[in-house]
């Protein structure tokens, strides 16, 4: 499918659907279906654990976001100063050289963005001025994660093509390659990088925990279908969906399964994940490409809830507890509605029409929830309790967002710009 004049067979190019041979549903409690027309399943007496809202950071001399969705859980949600709201102003722009489908990632003074076209460059926060520059291969659709001196990086095609995938260890100061891997089909697995191991899928569903100072295979795991999604890594579990239409938790030390579920079979549509989970609440909430935002219980995978939009879901979700609003996910929807629903009942909080499709992912920061609609290629900015636009740029398309605490920096279709507040 073409997107932004990029023909490219990634997330949107190869959708399976198609039925699911077995139903597997884990129920807790009663599930109350309300009916084929919405498809919305609510299960009242599920298990939901209130977490405290986290802290924003103290002011340490290096700031780091280091990994796809900020930390291992994958809230995507950043606890910016309140200092940090729109109106902004445009600090500087940087042409990536190729289509941001993800956005980078920082360390200390360093933005690290890798575009489509398989390069990654190592970018001044301050300036937007190239520091070094690299060809990693010929296609790439992820964020790269950090550690304290170096970069991982997952590709769909190596420097070779063919369709090969790639995984990379770089030096962070100088871009020089630590080591490289051939896959066993392509990645655009953001990796997730805990301890001494870097995990990530690919498109034959193979789960991989390598070794991150060598790139030697730990563990695999095999899943039913490929696996889009960046791991989420909460518990000592880590969490994924995959194209096979289930829902997974293995173990991060041995790769052996926790438990797995369906998107529900023919009940809610049997459709594939593409979403990266979320884990927050003692639950894991992600879309499917059958329309639904779904929750499951982390300890059990029984399915809590299920929302119908009418449409895609490709969106990962983003949670947190909004002051005046309680805990909230937020996700958006090919229907081009963006959706806050409880994050306990399922129930929707508050809509905005945003006017055309969104494929990406938001990411809240501070108290506005930042996310880009593909269909009318702006970038939006709304408030979490009201759902009322606050910030408004004419250039979007994927998952824009990051910040440092001082400045924003969004992706529009090919170019990484920095907004800091006008005040």
């Amino acid at each position: 499918m073409k997107l932004l004049g990029l023909d490219r067979l990634s997330r949107r190019g190869r959708i399976l659907v198609g039925a699911v041979a077995a139903i597997v549903v884990v129920a807790a409690g009663v599930l109350i279906y309300t009916g084929s027309r919405t498809g919305n399943t609510y299960n009242p007496n599920a298990r939901f654990v209130h977490q405290p809202p986290p802290k924003p950071p103290a002011k340490p001399a290096s700031f780091n976001w280091d990994l796809f969705g900020y930390t291992p859980e994958h809230t995507r949600y950043f606890p910016a100063p309140a200092s940090l709201a729109p109106p902004f102003r445009l600090r500087w722009r940087h042409n990536g050289g190729g289509l941001l489908e993800f956005p980078p990632v920082i360390h200390g003074d360093l933005l690290f963005q890798l575009v489509d076209s398989g390069e990654i460059s190592a970018l001044d926060k301050e300036t937007g001025r190239v520091q070094w520059h690299r060809s990693l291969g010929r296609l790439s659709a992820s964020t790269p994660a950090l550690d304290s001196t170096d970069l991982y990086a997952t590709l769909l095609e190596g420097p070779g093509g063919g369709g090969v995938g790639r995984a990379v260890a770089l030096e962070q100061k100088t871009g020089r390659i630590l080591w490289s891997r051939t896959l066993d089909s392509r990645s655009e697995s953001s990796p997730t990088v805990a301890g001494n191991d870097v995990y990530f899928g690919t498109e034959s569903g193979t789960v991989y925990a390598l070794d991150k100072a060598t790139g030697r295979t730990i563990w695999t795991y095999q899943a039913a279908g490929a696996v889009k999604a960046s791991p989420t890594l909460a518990a000592g579990n880590l969490f994924f969906g995959d194209y096979g239409g289930q829902v997974q938790a293995i173990s991060a030390r041995t790769g052996a399964v926790v438990w797995k579920t369906q998107s529900e079979g023919a009940a809610l549509g049997s459709g594939t994940f593409y979403s990266t989970p979320a884990v927050i609440y003692g639950r894991v909430y992600l879309g499917n490409t059958d329309g639904h935002v779904y929750a499951y219980d982390e300890r059990t995978g029984a399915l809590d809830w299920a929302v119908q939009t009418g449409s895609y879901v490709y969106a990962s979700p983003a949670v947190t507890e909004t002051p005046g609003l309680g805990p909230t996910v937020y996700v958006g929807s090919y229907t081009g509605e963006f959706y806050a629903l409880d994050a306990q009942s399922g129930s929707v909080r508050w809509t905005y029409p945003a006017g055309g499709k969104i494929s990406g992912s938001a990411t809240i920061i501070g108290t506005v929830v930042y996310f880009a609609a593909l269909g009318t290629h702006e970038l939006l900015g709304l408030n979490t309790r009201t759902g009322h636009r606050v910030f408004r740029f004419p250039d979007g398309a994927f998952d824009p967002g990051i910040s440092d605490g001082q400045r924003l920096y969004l992706s529009g279709g090919y170019t990484l710009y920095s907004f800091e507040p006008r005040r």
